[in-house]
């Protein structure tokens, strides 16, 4: 495997367009029904070029290449913005790889092309003619409607030596180099390809590819050194220029306030570039000169906003020590410098913006007068090209002609606006990684991540689909399936499934909890009434200690599957915590009693107000299988010093509120320690009881480390509760909670920043304390019971949660304490399929059968749109169990492909992966739900032998493509020569695919 991308001649890709276009309906993989027609007539003029939209690619991987630049357009990029060339180029240049982590906010650790810089100008000399053909062939404009613009860096001296100014001369007149006579002469042979891109549309191509141009410079370089450059241009080349800014500009104190504000408090910045780059009036003058220059010239002068921001490397995000921020943690700075600048020149300042441009700010900063906008970092998510075309329409009613100066009322008020627009605040995204644990397959690798991501691998696709067309009865059943409880977990379910949702790369998760909501309000009650209890299929009985939702999950399990349960449990009625100590606020009666009734239903019985301290040896005399499911209702640690027994036990008071009616007394000041769901039930019981005036949550951390669920913590603070972050009780004394004020220090092993003390104390008044950090087991009464525990006092188990007593099994918060109630679930299953298996019964966990229409899928990507709030929600998912393909999506250079394939596959889209394609940026990688890596895991094609021989990727190269000899790679690692349609060892699958791929895609060939 090689990072070097080997590049494609041009009179391939002529060839290799039009069949892709014929065969797939596609070209680089991107679907003609996803290309941008501007069909308002209305074009934008920039630098005297008139363009049919003001949006792009900004200098960077999706303009690196010719097939980049190709899919660009073809999605409706009119400008596009060339990556950058310095004189160190091609093999002289050192990119540490990966370079690229766009998983939230945009991390690089690459600054200009790969390339050597004479094959860089041919990859966009290609791309202009290519872009030209498309043009004129896919009837997008009978006139040029898009413009390039070169970006070239570091330093004069570079910029003035042979190798770029023969760059920059070739930019400004193409027609006396090779490769421009190359195309010339390709595209006269292959004339009879084309029907609508004629000899004199080949005549009218402009040798001149760019008439502006882009300054790019390294951190630290001199005020003069940067206006030395744009005068020389100006001066001696005759270029539209612009400069690129940092946002360095806006001072260190302001980056980091901003940061903080925004959420993103653990970037870390260094210092020194805020003392050694451009400072702000220094820009400013040098600008004002400039602006007086280029007006005699008959030139323009502008700024490019922003460059990226350099971050320190701390958590090995990338490797290296230093890397460069942009997407959309950078909005709210590039915006600001943007105002802060138009304010300075009143209006009257030519602005190319790239600072976390996206489709929810496009509209907003066109508005302004700014243009044109390019975009890098919200292009390599999920979507990819795909997304331009969203953008492209969304902004055709900005399309208005000449630039006539920017409005500084509308970009000061979008600069504030920035700063609480939730698109851009870390807390719309604070999932680390979507990322499973799961290997990525070599074949039918697409999964749905929000199964796996739910403790009970819900059917979540399938239920979302149906409860999108109103199925609600369909719906239901597939949710039933894999879910006792299904009223429960659609109200109070912490939903970890949603932080695996791929629409948390796109915008947000898809509602899923809130559609399961929608399908029990419309088809539980029909689905109980229509339930007739199982026949009972074994003589064997099972009882169940506790009916907690553990305990009524593994009832109902067994008992539609033909067991005989019966069920114990102390109090007088079920569901342990949820029925007696969650509020009826959060969920009410009704939804409870609609998943007792349910079980109830399958024939379940159930024995109340029995004494808890059970015997075993008694237990197991009347029957086969004892599961012991009774929570974890004992008080946690008391760590907090208190002097007159003002601290009491979450659990507890909840209890006695929901009882007594929330007739207590805690006096006026209330404190609840902790952070989790039941700390805020405990706040807002709290903020409801009278005589109570405030509330406060006392959390060592910050809000965005809160493990509650954001929902309730949100809900929390809309009615009036405060929030003290980054505080550490220590005692209680006198109406005073003494408190040890914190500082977040580096990631620990739970992926949060980690406290630490700070040594200053603090007092909050504080009449009653409640401590909400954890239930413990009743460890003695396990003990008493002869069960084997750990270490930490919980019960040892296998990994079908039976104990060291034969068909004794522990489940719930039993096993290792407060845990949530769906994974309680995820227990029952477990238990129920041991028992079942055990009796020789099979279970009923099927995956249910539905059909998905892909193409409704396929119109759906690339497309960001906030979620809705009833089943039309459906509509975002992206049935990822059936349509994955982020790979292909996210990869800048198109070096993933789909082949449709026969033969022994459980789907008939396969990934492969094109080698000379790949410089191994790691973009795939990092979107791939699974833990493996696209572009090292998926069977690879390559060109060429020694790339085959240089790689360790399981895949092929074709030695012989009449005889059809191939060099394979195979699974298991084994380098063999094979012959098509002649016995060996190869797989079926690689077979198939190494038959697909000649027989169908051999024009990749």
């Amino acid at each position: 495997m090689s990072d070097k991308m080997r590049l494609i001649p041009f009179e391939k890709m002529l060839t290799w367009i039009p069949k892709e276009l014929e065969t797939k309906g596609s070209i680089f993989g991107v679907r003609k029904d996803k290309f941008y027609y501007n069909e308002t007539g209305k074009t934008i003029t920039l630098f005297n070029e008139k363009l049919t939209s003001p949006i792009g690619p900004a200098a960077g991987p999706n303009s690196q290449l010719a097939q980049n630049i190709v899919c660009a357009y073809l999605t409706g990029s009119r400008f596009i913005e060339l990556k950058t060339v310095q004189v160190i180029d091609g093999e002289d240049i050192t990119v540490a790889k990966p370079c690229i982590n766009a998983q939230d906010e945009g991390y690089n650790v690459e600054w200009s092309t790969e390339l050597k810089v004479s094959e860089a100008f041919d990859e966009y000399v290609k791309a202009w003619f290519l872009l030209h053909v498309l043009m004129k062939e896919l009837k997008f404009s009978g006139e040029r409607d898009f413009m390039f613009n070169m970006s070239v860096g570091y330093n004069l001296s570079g910029i003035k030596s042979a190798k770029i100014d023969a760059y920059i001369e070739g930019m400004r007149d193409a027609s006396s180099t090779k490769i421009w006579k190359e195309c010339v002469q390709t595209l006269l042979f292959h004339m009879d390809m084309f029907s609508e891109f004629k000899k004199e549309d080949l005549d009218r191509i402009s040798h001149t590819i760019c008439k502006s141009i882009t300054i790019s410079t390294m951190h630290g370089c001199p005020a003069s050194e940067i206006e030395g450059i744009a005068t020389y241009f100006l001066k001696d080349k005759g270029l539209y220029t612009y400069i690129k800014m940092n946002p360095t500009l806006l001072g260190e104190k302001f980056v980091r306030e901003t940061l903080n504000t925004m959420g993103y408090d653990y970037i870390s910045l260094n210092g020194e570039h805020f003392t050694n780059d451009l400072q702000y009036l220094d820009g400013v003058s040098m600008l004002r000169r400039l602006k007086t220059l280029a007006k005699e010239l008959n030139l323009e002068i502008g700024v490019k906003l922003t460059n990226t921001l350099p971050a320190n490397i701390n958590n090995n995000e990338l490797p290296g020590e230093e890397m460069y921020m942009s997407g959309r943690a950078l909005f709210p700075l590039s915006i600001s410098l943007a105002s802060k600048l138009a304010i300075e020149f009143d209006g009257d300042l030519q602005i190319s913006y790239s600072g976390g441009a996206d489709f929810f700010n496009l509209d907003k900063i066109l508005s302004t007068g700014i243009r044109p906008i390019t975009f890098a970092t919200s292009i390599l998510k999920p979507g990819g090209y795909y997304r331009i075309t969203q953008m492209a329409n969304k902004v055709e009613k900005y399309i208005d002609g000449e630039f006539s100066g920017i409005n500084i009322k509308l970009l000061e008020n979008l600069a504030k606006q920035a700063l609480n627009d939730k698109h851009y605040r870390k807390e719309l995204r604070i999932v680390k990684s979507r990322k499973l644990t799961s290997e990525l397959p070599i074949y039918d690798c697409a999964i749905a991540p929000c199964s796996i991501g739910c403790p009970i691998n819900q059917q979540i696709p399938q239920y979302v689909d149906l409860v999108g067309e109103k199925k609600y009865d369909e719906a239901f059943s597939v949710i039933a399936i894999d879910n006792a409880l299904p009223a429960i977990t659609a109200t109070i379910c912490n939903h970890k499934c949603q932080n695996k949702c791929t629409r948390l790369d796109y915008d947000e998760s898809v509602s899923i909890r809130d559609l399961k909501k929608v399908a029990v309000l419309n088809a539980q009650d029909k689905f109980t009434a229509d339930i007739k209890p199982a026949d009972i299929k074994t003589n064997k009985k099972v009882v169940i200690i506790g009916a907690g939702p553990a305990g009524l999950s593994t009832a109902l399990f067994l008992r539609r599957n033909g067991v005989d349960v019966t069920v114990r449990d102390k109090r007088e009625s079920a569901l342990g915590a949820v029925t007696y100590v969650i509020p009826e606020f959060r969920i009410s009666s009704e939804m409870i009693k609609k998943d007792f009734e349910m079980i109830k239903s399958q024939g379940v019985k159930f024995e109340f107000s029995i004494d808890e301290n059970f015997r075993l040896e008694k237990l197991k005399k009347d029957y086969d299988y004892v599961v012991l499911a009774i929570g974890a209702w004992k008080p946690g640690k008391n760590s907090l010093d208190d002097k007159g027994n003002k601290a009491i036990n979450a659990i507890s008071f909840l209890e006695k509120c929901k009882k007594e009616n929330g007739n207590v007394s805690i006096g006026k000041n209330v404190c609840v320690i902790g952070g989790g769901d039941v700390a805020m039930d405990a706040v807002r019981v709290a903020k409801r009881v009278a005589g109570v005036e405030k509330v406060s949550i006392i959390y060592r951390r910050t809000k965005e480390y809160m493990p509650a669920d954001k929902v309730e913590i949100e809900l929390a603070i809309s009615e009036g509760i405060l929030l003290e972050e980054l505080l550490s009780p220590i005692s209680i004394k006198d109406g005073l909670l003494s408190c040890e004020k914190m500082k977040l220090g580096n990631m620990d092993n739970s992926g949060r920043r980690a406290p630490v003390g700070t040594g200053e104390m603090i007092m909050i008044d504080a009449d009653t304390v409640i401590i909400a950090t954890g239930e413990k087991i009743d460890s003695d009464l396990l003990r008493e019971n002869d069960i084997n525990l750990d270490a930490k006092n919980f019960p040892i188990v296998n990994e079908s949660l039976e104990t060291n007593i034969s068909d004794v099994y522990v489940i719930g918060d039993l096993k290792k304490g407060p845990a949530t109630i769906v994974k309680s679930i995820a227990d029952a299953k477990t238990v129920a399929k041991d028992i079942l298996i055990k009796e020789g019964l099979s279970s009923d966990f099927k995956l249910s059968n539905s059909f998905v229409d892909k193409k409704a899928i396929y119109s759906r990507k690339g497309i960001l749109i906030d979620p809705k709030l009833d089943e039309d929600d459906a509509k975002r998912c992206l049935s990822c169990n059936s349509i994955c393909e982020l790979c292909v999506d996210v990869c800048p250079n198109r070096a993933n492909l789909v082949v449709k394939v026969e033969g022994d596959f459980a789907s008939t889209h396969q990934i492969i992966h094109l080698d000379g394609m790949c410089n191994e940026c790691g973009n795939c990688g990092i979107f791939c739900p699974h833990k493996g890596k696209p572009y090292k895991d998926k069977i690879t094609v390559f060109w060429s032998k020694e790339d085959f021989e240089n790689s360790e990727n399981k895949g092929f190269f074709i030695e012989d493509i009449k005889k059809g000899i191939c060099l394979i790679r195979t699974e298991e690692g084994n380098i063999i020569s094979h012959t098509i349609g002649q016995k060996t060892s190869i797989s079926k699958e690689m077979s198939s695919i190494i038959k697909t791929y000649i027989n169908n895609y051999e024009y990749i060939l």
